[in-house]
């Protein structure tokens, strides 16, 4: 990546980057000095994104700064274009980047980003909405929302916000079409991945792969609060059981969510309104990102 400075893009608002305050743009400046590249660095705010993006798209790689929703606004704008998205992991949760095995450390993921490999990976799409991870809707957009509602750090905002999703825990019955084929179920969680993933034990919510071509699709059976408990407990190791903890297991090419109005809907858990019917696709090798040339075991 020799040559024109690198264009490095930060949504300054949210995870690490917010956290890091006035010393975001020097520590920057320092992992990138460290990895032998020079940056143009851009610092914006989240609404700025896409016009930051845009001004750069000639570029043959941009790196951006941010937690997934904001990697999963880039690809949007990205892809297609030849521009190959480079990861600057600055969220909360981080899940792309523990994905591709880009690391954590500022100076260690601008090393990767230095010395890395371009690699293909499919996005989703929901209506125009372009994601990376997954798309939910029902229990977990309202868990968010309380969260939100909610004062002090995140992780200790789920605590009260779980328990009030568990207090007013409904099923929602939904009407989907997949690959064609018409579906009525009821489910107080639907959920719909970029590709597969695990629910397997040692790689729950993880994925082998980002170029398989398919959408995964979970759709968990109605539940009493204890029960939901007691799933999400199993789960967690690895324990789901796929014939009665589920209303449906799906992989697709397509999925659309019938209906009419609006419907919430966290894309790579951030809330949205969409318009109903919504069609889901998986869209391969849609986008090109940067990836460390030996991929770090887990």
């Amino acid at each position: 990546m020799a040559g024109t400075p690198l264009p490095v893009i930060v949504n300054r608002s949210g995870g690490t980057a917010a956290s890091l305050g006035a010393t975001l743009g020097d520590v920057l400046h320092a992992a990138f000095a460290e990895a032998g590249l020079e940056i143009d660095l851009h610092l914006v705010e989240g609404d700025q994104m896409s016009e930051c993006l845009d001004r750069h798209s000639s570029a043959p790689v941009i790196a951006v700064g941010g937690g997934d929703g904001t990697l999963g606004q880039s690809a949007g704008v990205l892809a297609g274009t030849g521009t190959a998205l480079a990861i600057l992991p600055l969220g909360t949760r981080n899940h792309l980047a523990r994905q591709l095995g880009i690391p954590l450390d500022l100076i260690d993921a601008a090393k990767a980003i230095a010395g890395g490999r371009r690699s293909p990976m499919d996005l989703a799409k929901a209506g125009e909405r372009v994601f990376i991870n997954n798309a939910s809707a029902g229990l977990y957009t309202r868990l968010v929302r309380a969260r939100e509602a909610a004062r002090g750090p995140k992780w200790l905002a789920t605590i009260p916000a779980a328990l009030h999703v568990l207090r007013h825990l409904r099923d929602r019955r939904v009407t989907l079409t997949i690959d064609g084929q018409r579906r009525v179920i009821k489910t107080p969680l639907l959920f719909i991945g970029n590709n597969r993933y695990s629910l397997e034990p040692g790689s729950v919510g993880e994925r082998d792969s980002l170029t398989d071509g398919v959408l995964s699709l979970y759709a968990l059976a109605p539940k009493s609060a204890g029960q939901l408990v007691a799933f999400a407990l199993r789960a967690m190791f690895g324990h789901a059981d796929l014939h009665n903890d589920f209303a449906a297991l799906a992989e697709a090419k397509t999925v659309i969510i019938e209906g009419h109005g609006m419907v919430r809907i966290a894309f790579d858990g951030e809330v949205e309104h969409a318009q109903l019917p919504l069609r889901l696709e998986i869209i391969p090798a849609a986008l090109e990102v940067i990836v460390p040339q030996a991929r770090p075991p887990r």
